[in-house]
């Protein structure tokens, strides 16, 4: 079955009604070996996502990658009908740490200063793609 970015329901896991899976959509038309998000219960938990951008490329630059990063992740959370608002928990890694200051200005701007997230952020050696970083989160989907 193909799915396309724009699908927006959930596949549920035979046997496992309380699991739902939104599929990833197809990067450079190879299927992804993953979901963008599963639900379980009142939590989303989406998949790492990086700054890919619709032409399948990463932009140049922290700023740009933080950017396209964070749309992405605001377009799983559409499709599961949540917004920013419902994010609770996420987890940034950089490929290099001297880029948090600048993924941070980008970061906050996706959040109301009175609902900022809990936040981890890990210096790592390395990202899918050759990405600069990648951010992970959690979102309560319990009223939706």
């Amino acid at each position: 079955m193909t799915v396309t970015a724009a699908a927006a329901f959930f596949l549920v896991a035979a046997g496992q009604p309380a699991v739902e899976y939104l599929p990833a959509p197809a990067i450079n038309n190879t299927p992804a070996p993953f979901s963008s998000a599963v639900r379980v219960g009142d939590t989303l938990y989406l998949a790492g996502a990086i700054g890919i951008g619709a032409d399948g490329k990463l932009p140049e630059g922290i700023e740009a990658q933080s950017k396209q990063t964070m749309d992405n992740i605001g377009a799983v959370l559409k499709r599961a009908g949540l917004g920013f608002d419902d994010v609770y928990k996420c987890t940034a890694f950089l490929a290099d740490m001297k880029d948090w200051p600048a993924f941070n200005g980008v970061y906050v701007t996706y959040f109301k200063p009175d609902r900022r997230p809990s936040r981890s952020a890990l210096g790592v050696n390395g990202l899918a793609l050759g990405a600069l970083l990648e951010v992970e989160c959690q979102a309560y989907a319990g009223k939706k």
